[in-house]
């Protein structure tokens, strides 16, 4: 019989198990706290659960954990980019981050991904697998019990597409936010999709409070279904349509991600055609300085077209960011290192 994730379990169903080998129903809060406030890797870490009761659950169930195949520490700002090695010895990666209003993870929410954006290191490695909701929390906990801090922020931004793993990242989300737990708002949580409408229709009907990062990339059908698949089943105006209504159901502002990738989308027109369709939407658009993936052949946007963007943006009162580039010494977008120690393994 193959032993149960505990860590992926929410306190009902902790309970519920507990209660079939006749445990009382308070001994499942004890184990939920030990797992998720506590973040022990271990049952035997559980000091006030008896020995009896720890050698069932090391008989029945396992806690999560990772063995840390390279870490990287930026000398620029402190970015730390792990690369794990999970226990079916595939390979995930997630950065912790440093901000004024404390420490943000970026997390994966699959191995590899099958959504193929051309501009992404993330898709290079192919599709394996999801990841389990404990395989998440995992991610941020390991960083909280490295770093000794509690991590303020997450962002499902990493390796794979959150809303193709949509079940998983709903039980991961409830998790984390437990009040008998790791106890984080969902208010600082972003969830970043390339664009499956039908699940940003279901996202929205969660009522979560996470905020949803889409993205978008391109201001029209053609341009971006040449660097984006999705596009091609769930087009520009279907998807700002799904936005909009996420937007009106959530009252949480979308946050639109638009990678500036030279003579691609970089152009005046893109930047007036975007700001036209977006105009009077609660959003912001958020510019990335495309990460240059020897394999795609894109470049980064001048600077100067950076700024033209970002005003052309705000004529059309359109709150505009520039990413912050951190962990630029240590290749911290996500997929990087996952696709060389691949590479490395089939040399």
């Amino acid at each position: 019989m193959d032993k149960i994730d505990i860590k992926s379990l929410s306190l009902d169903e902790i309970s519920d198990y507990l209660k079939e080998k006749g445990e009382p129903k308070f001994r499942a809060k004890q184990i939920f706290a030990w797992l998720h406030n506590f973040k022990v890797t271990s049952f035997s870490q559980m000091t006030n659960i008896s020995k009896k009761l720890i050698q069932m659950l090391d008989n029945d169930c396992y806690i999560t954990t990772f063995e840390v195949e390279r870490k990287l520490v930026s000398q620029l700002d402190g970015t730390t980019k792990y690369l794990y090695k999970l226990q079916d010895n595939n390979f995930i990666e997630s950065v912790v981050m440093d901000y004024k209003h404390g420490k943000s993870v970026c997390i994966s929410t699959q191995v590899g991904c099958k959504m193929g954006c051309k501009f992404c290191a993330s898709t290079i490695a192919g599709f394996v697998r999801n990841l389990t909701a404990s395989e998440m929390l995992e991610q941020v906990y390991f960083a909280s019990r490295d770093s000794g801090v509690r991590i303020s922020n997450i962002v499902l931004m990493g390796i794979g597409e959150p809303l193709d793993n949509y079940d998983n990242v709903m039980r991961f989300l409830h998790l984390v936010s437990h009040e008998e737990g790791n106890n984080l708002s969902l208010r600082h949580v972003s969830l970043s999709t390339c664009g499956i409408v039908p699940k940003i229709q279901m996202l929205a009907k969660e009522k979560l409070g996470v905020t949803l990062s889409v993205s978008l990339h391109a201001p029209n059908d053609t341009i971006r279904s040449q660097t984006m698949p999705i596009n091609d089943a769930y087009n520009v105006d279907t998807l700002l349509k799904a936005c909009k209504e996420y937007a009106q159901q959530t009252h949480r502002r979308i946050s639109y991600e638009y990678a500036l990738i030279d003579g691609v989308n970089d152009s005046m027109q893109c930047a007036k055609e975007l700001g036209s369709r977006l105009k009077g939407s609660l959003c912001h658009v958020n510019l990335i300085p495309v990460n240059q993936v020897k394999e795609t052949g894109f470049k980064t946007a001048k600077k100067q077209n950076i700024q033209r963007f970002i005003q052309i943006l705000e004529g059309y009162g359109i709150t505009t960011t520039v990413r912050r580039t951190l962990g630029a010494d240590i290749n911290a977008a996500c997929g990087q290192l996952r696709r060389e120690n691949t590479q490395r393994g089939e040399s």
